[in-house]
């Protein structure tokens, strides 16, 4: 993916007054950074079953970043929407703790027996792992409150900020909610694309900064990765 020279628009940016220049990255440094950290065998035979089935896995540079950021944050408890061939979920169980529980949501049973079979070959331990079946919206209202560390949304583009709501009421203060494909195959920075899912990621992107109780970054790894820190609430 290339990022070319340009100038910001002052109404693409929060310091209007100013104008910026974004630096030229070559497609070789964009490639070096994304694949900085060599992948696992058993997570590239689950990308490849991911394929296969038209579970499309999360890209590798995004895929670290979530391994850092479950590490960073000593993550024991994490939820998962979107469980696909069980790519993402080998980078977080390899961020979390040794005795950390990946809970993953998919509609699709047969993504959940892919996944199995991919934690398997991992090692992982049956323990370590809560695969439920069903649609986001319906499981993740079962959750408990404030238990969770980490939540990872993969799922339905258009029900992103549906999936936030859900994950300022699970997480802990200083927990961490990310979404993939938060640039979504660059039509998010095009204001002329305006289909459901680009709209649905371009609001979720405006309501995680206007949000005084989350500290947001946009990573620019593989589609793009939107994380938030959720912190203290202000004093009254």
């Amino acid at each position: 993916m290339r990022r070319e020279s340009t100038r910001l628009r002052p109404d693409r940016c929060p310091c209007a007054a100013q104008e910026a220049v974004i630096a030229t990255i070559s497609p070789e440094s964009w490639s070096y950074a994304e694949n900085f950290v060599d992948e696992e065998p058993a997570i590239t035979q689950a990308r490849r079953r991911g394929h296969e089935v038209g579970a499309v896995p999360i890209g590798h540079g995004c895929g670290t970043a979530l391994r850092l950021l479950a590490a960073a944050i000593g993550a024991r408890t994490v939820v998962e929407v979107g469980t696909g061939a069980g790519v993402s979920g080998l980078h977080l169980l390899a961020g979390m703790r040794p005795d950390g529980v990946l809970t993953s949501v998919d509609i699709e049973s047969e993504h959940q027996r892919l996944a199995r079979e991919a934690f398997v070959e991992a090692g992982i331990g049956h323990n370590r792992t809560r695969l439920i079946p069903g649609a986001a919206l319906d499981v993740l209202p079962r959750l408990t409150d404030g238990a969770y560390d980490l939540v990872f949304c993969d799922g339905d583009k258009v029900e992103y900020g549906e999936y936030l709501q859900q994950a300022l009421r699970l997480l802990r203060t200083g927990g961490v909610v990310a979404f993939d494909n938060a640039l979504w195959r660059d039509r998010v920075a095009d204001p002329a694309q305006r289909d459901p899912e680009t709209v649905a990621i371009r609001e979720l992107g405006r309501a995680m900064r206007a949000d005084e109780r989350l500290v947001p970054a946009l990573l620019p790894a593989g589609d793009g990765l939107l994380v938030a820190v959720k912190r203290e609430p202000a004093e009254s």
